[in-house]
């Protein structure tokens, strides 16, 4: 591992234990108001200030970090798991079943997946609940993010299919089946875990789109999408810097997770 993955890795760690240690660092919640002091300057008892309801921002953004940390994953987990079930069985299969599957594969790449996404969420009723809303919303992404993936692993199990270990196995008398699950699926783990590690920055930004265009996660859970849509207003960057700590956190965190994958590639390469 080299020095920058180790220093995301860090980071990585730091962000997560900060923001699963929510509920001691910030024991109010994310949801308390304290209307006395709306739109307030960071302080002793509120080190981010206040938004315009007057909720803590700095315990919204420990709350918001957790749900796109730990959320973000789940989506990348189903979004893999069905490139995993659609593309390597049809690169397994091939012949017709490899056709249908790529010709849905490409008519869903074709289309702008993330304007997908807002339509869908924007169909939803607005007094949607804040967990109906999580779940909905890392759902849609976890089930419109696969094509990409399954392109791919359509690819390695076709590869696969025509090695010679493989065919070795099927001249033994090995049936299909078993042929996939012992000697096909083990040798596509590397090219999902590559998958999985892809898709979780790139959902956690797609949250954050949503988020900002007020179609992500309801109010009044947190996210990092909800948190940069208070930038909207602002003029300047030193007229209220401590609104750009959510900003800031979701590029330390996506950059953190690119150099994690940059070096993967070197690895492989």
């Amino acid at each position: 591992m080299s020095f920058r993955q180790k220093i995301a890795c860090v980071v990585l760690a730091l962000v997560m234990g900060a923001s699963l240690g929510a509920n001691w660092l910030a024991p109010d919640g994310y949801a308390r108001q304290y209307r006395e002091v709306t739109d307030a300057a960071p302080s002793r008892t509120h080190w981010l200030g206040t938004d315009e309801l007057g909720r803590d921002r700095f315990a919204r953004v420990l709350y918001g970090t957790r749900i796109s940390l730990l959320l973000a994953p789940a989506a990348a987990l189903l979004s893999t798991l069905a490139a995993a079930v659609i593309g390597g069985l049809a690169g397994y299969l091939g012949g017709a079943w490899a056709r249908l599957a790529m010709a849905v594969t490409d008519l869903f790449l074709s289309l702008p997946w993330l304007f997908l996404l807002i339509t869908a969420r924007a169909l939803m009723p607005l007094n949607v609940s804040p967990l109906t809303s999580v779940a909905v919303t890392f759902l849609l992404l976890g089930t419109l993010g696969w094509t990409a993936a399954a392109r791919v692993l359509c690819a390695s199990a076709a590869a696969l299919r025509k090695s010679d270990f493989v065919r070795q196995a099927r001249a033994a008398g090995t049936s299909g089946t078993r042929l996939f699950w012992v000697h096909v699926a083990p040798n596509l783990k590397p090219v999902l875990y590559a998958q999985f590690w892809l898709s979780i920055p790139v959902f956690i930004l797609s949250e954050a789109n949503l988020g900002i265009l007020g179609l992500g996660i309801a109010e009044p859970m947190p996210s990092w999408g909800s948190l940069l849509k208070e930038l909207e207003g602002l003029v300047s960057v030193g007229e209220q810097p401590w609104k750009f700590v959510s900003l800031i956190l979701l590029i330390v965190v996506v950059t953190s997770f690119q150099l994690l994958l940059s070096g993967q590639e070197e690895i492989a390469a």
